[in-house]
């Protein structure tokens, strides 16, 4: 069993690499970072990657790389992508089959209506401002979201949640949160009353277990948690 809990192998131009092997190599995204490149014109993390192995590894002509999975901007932890083509179709496979299990820690303000629960809602998106809005009941174009919480410490006028995902639909933890009264902290979006000085929002992906895609042994990666004092608060 491969094991990287908390430990970072570089942090060379503020790339935190969290496991890297020939197939795969995982990264702790900072807030502000864009997975795949958008119409904002700026430098995606899958480029910064890219830079990063290209320098590592001598290596002449392009460098290949997969993304596996993405992470809102505004949110931190856990991005996964693959070295190889034949590592890609099969780490694809294990996202689309739900096998590899993620883990999400939030901050709220607002106490949960229960210690832990099973939200299920529908969702539907709105390409014009990006924003899903969450419905009780099935309405058109809508999307069935799971997800499972619970709290695992009371902060100062804040509780850390633990949050595992069964969908994984357009900002569906953010808007799921939201809709029983518990905006995540500095998400403005969803109804938070003011926003994190770096712009980011307190959601963070945490942990990450899936089978290698090669080697066939269980990877379980644990991100460390961004440098801040309410995060920094948090010691489970």
């Amino acid at each position: 069993m491969a094991r990287n809990s908390n430990k970072i192998l570089s942090n060379k131009n503020n790339l935190q690499v969290l496991h890297e092997d020939n197939h795969i190599i995982v990264v702790n995204k900072r807030a502000g970072d864009i997975v795949q490149g958008d119409k904002t014109g700026d430098k995606p993390l899958s480029e910064v990657v890219k830079s990063y192995l290209k320098e590592k590894y001598n290596k002449e002509g392009n460098v290949y790389l997969g993304v596996v999975h993405r992470l809102d901007r505004p949110t931190t932890g856990i991005v996964l992508f693959s070295k190889t083509s034949k590592a890609l179709p099969r780490l694809n496979k294990l996202f689309a089959e739900k096998s590899a299990k993620k883990t999400y820690w939030a901050l709220v303000k607002n106490l949960p209506p229960k210690n832990e629960d099973t939200l299920i809602h529908w969702l539907k998106k709105n390409p014009k401002n990006n924003k899903s809005t969450a419905y009780t009941k099935e309405v058109g174009d809508s999307k069935k979201a799971i997800l499972h919480y619970k709290i695992i410490q009371e902060l100062d006028n804040f509780y850390l949640l633990e949050v595992d995902l069964e969908t994984g639909r357009h900002h569906q933890i953010r808007v799921q949160l939201a809709s029983i009264g518990c905006p995540i902290k500095g998400d403005l979006k969803y109804g938070f009353d003011r926003s994190n000085k770096d712009a980011s929002i307190s959601l963070h992906a945490r942990t990450l277990r899936f089978i290698h895609p090669v080697k066939k042994e269980e990877v379980i990666i644990a991100a460390p948690l961004p440098n801040d004092p309410l995060w920094n608060a948090c010691n489970v």
